[in-house]
This record gives structure tokens, C-alpha cells and sequence, in this order.
């Protein structure tokens, strides 16, 4: 892997923890803005803990040196999810606005599960 590889998984996975990460504690600390979207989106408010919780620990997985296999199972997670909004977004007829912060998380977590180093794959 080239140096210029490195530093573009780094960039990309740093975006990618930070958003996670944010969109995580949001959920976590069940801010009201976030519950009127989940209302919105017909998804129970215990959902928001769930994914915040999930979303958090995986950002801790991805980041953490070693443990290809949980590192495998957090880039899933972090793919249903992203798509999942993106899914639920369109179904209802959502502007692209409402759309466009989980498509770019859907790209951070592909492209950062693409760039990956060796040590870090399953």
C-alpha cells in the first residue's frame, strides 16, 4: 500500500468515524430533532438508542487496530444503515437534501471499506 493510499483510507475513514459518531450521539441523546425524523420515518423512538449505541461502537471497531472480523461486521452495519435511511427517505417522497447526508455516509463506508489495508481485512 502507498503512502497516498494510506492517507486517502485515513481521510476517508476519519470522515466516515466522524459522521457515524455524530449521527450516534444525536440518536443517543435523543435530540429533538432527530425524534421528530425518526417520527417522520415511522420508526419507534427506542430505535434512535439502538443506533446510537451500535453506531458508536462500531466507529470504536473500525478505528481500534486488528479485529478484522468485528471490523467486517461494523462496515455492514454502517452499510444497512446508510441505506436503509436512503431506502426509507425515497419511500417517502423526501427531498434529495433529506437524502444526501446518508448517501454520503453510504460512500464514506464503501469507499473506506475498499481502501483498507491489508492488516485491517478479514
Amino acid at each position: 500500500m502507498t503512502k497516498t493510499q494510506k492517507i486517502t483510507y485515513w481521510v476517508v475513514t476519519i470522515w466516515l468515524a466522524l459522521g457515524m459518531l455524530s449521527t450516534g450521539i444525536v440518536q443517543l441523546i435523543n435530540m429533538k430533532d432527530e425524534v421528530e425524523a425518526f417520527s417522520h420515518l415511522g420508526y419507534p423512538d427506542y430505535l434512535l438508542t439502538v443506533l446510537g449505541v451500535w453506531k458508536i461502537l462500531g466507529v470504536i471497531a473500525i478505528l481500534l487496530p486488528r479485529l478484522p472480523l468485528i471490523k467486517e461486521w461494523a462496515y455492514a452495519g454502517f452499510f444497512f444503515v446508510a441505506s436503509g435511511a436512503i431506502i426509507s427517505h425515497i419511500a417517502l417522497g423526501d427531498a434529495v437534501t433529506d437524502v444526501l447526508p446518508s448517501l454520503l455516509l453510504l460512500f464514506l463506508t464503501i469507499a473506506s471499506w475498499f481502501l483498507r489495508p491489508s492488516d485491517r481485512k478479514f
